[in-house]
């Protein structure tokens, strides 16, 4: 299955609370019980911006989960490879 890498522009969430990460994810699990096939890996939450790692048929289906959730997506892009230090050889 596809894995996608969504950016999304949240002011401040650099800076949320931990109340604030609970009430965001828990919309966004409520949204994805109903998105059979569409998975959240994780996201990565820097100043004014996260970047979330999805696993989902196509682009679509990512983009409709942001749509049904209220959350941005200013740019979704297919993983076209993986590498970590080990792809390095040797």
């Amino acid at each position: 299955m596809p894995k996608f890498i969504i950016e999304r522009t949240v002011p401040g969430a650099g800076q949320w609370s931990d109340e604030e990460v609970q009430t965001v994810s828990a919309k966004s699990n409520e949204v994805l019980a109903d998105m059979p096939g569409v998975q959240w890996q994780e996201s990565y939450v820097v100043d004014d911006k996260l970047y979330c790692v999805y696993v989902a048929p196509d682009a679509e289906r990512v983009v409709e989960h942001a749509r049904r959730g209220g959350f941005p997506a200013d740019k979704v892009s297919e993983v076209r490879r993986i590498i970590d230090p080990t792809s390095g050889g040797r």
